[in-house]
Parts: C-alpha cells; sequence; structure tokens
C-alpha cells in the first residue's frame, strides 16, 4: 500500500524532527566550501585515511549540493559529528542514491543513524523523490538489522565487488560485496517504520524454513539447503573483529553469502526481514 499527498510529507517531517530531538543533535543542510570541507575531515576521520585518499573531496560535496543533491551534517555541543550525502539518480526514476553516512564515535547509543535517515527521508520526498537507495555489507550484522529492521528498506539486488579494492581502515583486504538496499518512502510499511512501529521478525516464525548457511561449533560457515520455500541465512556476530583476528574465516564467510544470499536473489528471491540475532529470512515463492 502507497501513502500519498501532503500529508505523507508533513509527517514524515514530524517523524525526522522526533528522531533529531531524541538523538540530541540538530541536523542541517550543510552549504558552503568550509562546511563542505569539514565534512569531508569528518569522514576522513571515520574511515581512517590519510588526506591522499578520502572518500570524499570538499569540492565533490559543493558539487554535490549546487546540482542539487543532499549534503547533510549533524552538530553536538562539541561541532560536527555527523554527516550524510546523496546524488540523484536517473531523473525518471525519482530516486535518491544515498552514497556515505559516518558518524563520530561519540555519537554512538543517540539515534543519530535513524535521525539522519529520516532527516534524509523528508527532504527528498519535499523534493519530489520516491525511493531512497544505498549499499550495505550484507555481514555487518547491525547494519542488516538498521535497514530492515528499523528502517523496512528492501534489498533490490547483490553486487559483487562494487567498489574494488578500498584502501581504509575498515574495508582494507576485504572483498567489497554490497547489498543493494530501497527504500520506497511512501510505502506503508516505511511510514510505520519512520513512526517507531515496526514488527520484529524471528526465525522461529517460519518453522518450515529451510537452513541454507548456518555457523558449525568453531564459528566456521556451513552450506546447507536452498530448496525450501522460505531459507535462513546466518551471518557472523561480528565479521569485522573476525575480519582482523582471523582473515581466513572471515574470507569463507564472504564467499559463503555471496554464494548463498547471492545466488538467491539472483534468481529472484525476495529478502522478507532479518532477525536480529543473525539471519536473514528469504522467501522463495513470493513477494511479501
Amino acid at each position: 500500500m502507497i501513502v500519498a499527498g501532503e500529508d505523507l510529507v508533513a509527517c514524515a517531517e514530524v517523524d525526522a524532527a522526533a528522531a533529531q530531538v531524541a538523538s540530541g543533535l540538530s541536523i542541517r543542510l550543510l552549504d558552503g566550501i568550509e562546511e563542505h570541507a569539514a565534512a569531508r575531515t569528518l569522514i576522513q576521520d571515520v574511515w581512517r585515511t590519510d588526506a591522499g585518499n578520502t572518500p570524499v573531496t570538499a569540492d565533490l560535496l559543493s558539487a554535490i549540493r549546487v546540482s542539487g543533491g543532499y549534503v547533510s551534517g549533524a552538530f553536538d555541543a562539541h561541532g560536527l559529528a555527523a554527516v550524510c550525502l546523496g546524488f540523484f539518480g536517473p531523473p525518471g526514476e525519482r530516486r535518491l542514491h544515498s552514497h556515505i553516512t559516518g558518524a563520530l564515535p561519540r555519537t554512538r547509543g543517540t539515534g543519530i543513524g535513524r535521525a539522519l535517515k529520516l532527516h534524509q527521508r523528508a527532504w527528498a520526498l519535499r523534493e519530489g523523490a520516491e525511493t531512497i537507495t544505498w549499499t550495505f555489507d550484507p555481514l555487518i550484522r547491525r547494519n542488516a538489522f538498521f535497514n530492515l529492521g528499523k528502517l523496512a528498506a528492501t534489498v533490490v539486488g547483490y553486487l559483487p565487488e562494487l567498489y574494488g579494492t578500498m584502501d581504509d581502515a575498515i574495508n582494507r583486504d576485504d572483498v567489497t560485496d554490497r547489498a543493494l538496499a530501497s527504500w520506497p518512502l511512501a510505502h506503508a510499511d516505511v511510514v510505520a517504520a519512520a513512526s517507531g512501529r515496526t514488527p520484529a521478525l524471528r526465525r522461529e516464525g517460519f518453522p518450515h524454513a529451510v537452513i541454507g548457511l548456518h555457523a558449525d561449533s568453531g564459528g566456521n560457515p556451513v552450506l546447507g539447503d536452498r530448496d525450501g520455500d522460505t531459507v535462513l541465512i546466518a551471518i557472523p556476530g561480528d565479521i569485522e573483529s573476525m575480519r582482523a583476528a582471523d582473515p581466513g574465516r572471515s574470507a569463507a564467510w564472504r564467499l559463503a553469502v555471496r554464494e548463498t544470499l547471492g545466488t538467491l536473489l539472483g534468481e529472484g528471491a525476495v529478502i522478507r526481514g532479518f532477525d536480529r540475532d543473525g539471519w536473514y529470512i528469504i522467501d522463495r515463492t513470493e513477494t511479501p
């Protein structure tokens, strides 16, 4: 079901304002080269790169803004604490692609990630967009739960090696497979999620599901059955720590998720949701 009209924009602004107040930070669009330079520095600090390898530059951020794109910042008592940026896709798609969101460690636990997404949603709706897309690492459990469970986004594609080799402290030496998330801004599930109404999906609610990927007693990936109507795909609890401590095991998980989740999505399966204990719930027979 789609919700439309001026009431949708008004409600989106109310939800965004409530999330901003709850976070304790102030969010606004960033303009001018000085603010964009500060945003570049923050992103560089979050991704832990040197000045010659920053993910974005100040002049690029200025170009995004002057062309009508989205660059926002969240401020606390100490100054700029988080940044979010996006640019538009083909005009006919009425789609904003959210490329980077970064927040300093001091914002942890504030809910600023959700507040930034709701600010971006309200802005995009005012600009006439219907959808926001972004990519995320499908092996990071908290991101999968946030995107699918908290925001009610859907996954519309699996993109192997999307960014190639990335020379930053977060992605270095890892394969950059990504899931492509789509957020239909007027869909009833997204409207409900924006106001904080998100039903919890649990694997126990699918007793006839088959397990396509799980961990053995040593934490290694084990391929299973992908032939059921509903398939469960497990991911590790902390792939980032595993990547640092045991890169071989981390790489094995990456390839196993590509083989299972990536293959299922390529065959037209739909991710129904994500159990916060680490399971993708995948429907092979119908679109939820």
